[in-house]
């Protein structure tokens, strides 16, 4: 049971990431909807460094699942949309390092993962993946530093999932406010 302190949007309460998908398809046009969300997330100079590789129809599933450890795909090739989710490490007008990188497409990803529970979808993104295999199956340019695969889809049954996942099938709890929120000292 989530702890809130404070009266915060429903969006944020309700969303966490849940492991068992629907295989039921998602419309092409809701996965455009949540990415339009992130692509107006804030960025440093607004360089909008992320990059969402998608794999929606069969043979793109079948690609970005072998990037997927054993363990993930357990629970993710349910999922009926894959996205593999970059930064560029440079800025487009410079070509310096964009040390915010990471932090932008972050944000990006909170906005996408919002706008995904609005629509009553559900999300999950995993770290655990081949990098080197996403390199070498989606062609990702050497620029580009490779942050997580997201599942994206429809909530399935909790019954559905692997026993090694449905005791921890529920939201997390959360550090306490105290932990996360530390004054600056004189």
């Amino acid at each position: 049971m989530r702890d809130f302190k404070f009266d915060i949007s429903n969006l944020i309460k309700e969303r966490w990431s849940p492991r068992a998908f629907s295989r039921e398809a998602v419309e092409y046009q809701d996965v455009l909807a949540i990415l339009e969300a992130a692509r107006y997330a804030p960025s440093c100079f607004n360089d909008q460094p992320w990059e969402f590789y998608v794999a929606f129809n069969e043979e793109e599933l079948y690609i970005a699942r072998q990037c997927i450890n054993d363990r993930n795909r357990i629970w993710a090739d349910n999922a009926p949309v894959l996205i593999i989710v970059a930064a560029k490490a440079r800025f487009k007008e410079t070509g310096k390092t964009n040390r915010w990188a990471a932090f932008d497409t972050g944000t990006a990803w909170g906005y996408l993962s919002l706008e995904a529970q609005r629509r009553g979808l559900i999300t999950h993104a995993m770290g655990g993946f081949s990098q080197k295999k996403v390199r070498e199956l989606i062609k990702l340019p050497e620029e580009s530093h490779i942050l997580a695969i997201i599942a994206l889809g429809k909530m399935g049954s909790k019954a559905d999932l692997d026993d090694m996942f449905r005791e921890d099938e529920k939201p997390n709890k959360r550090k306490p406010l105290e932990q996360v929120c530390i004054r600056i000292k004189e």
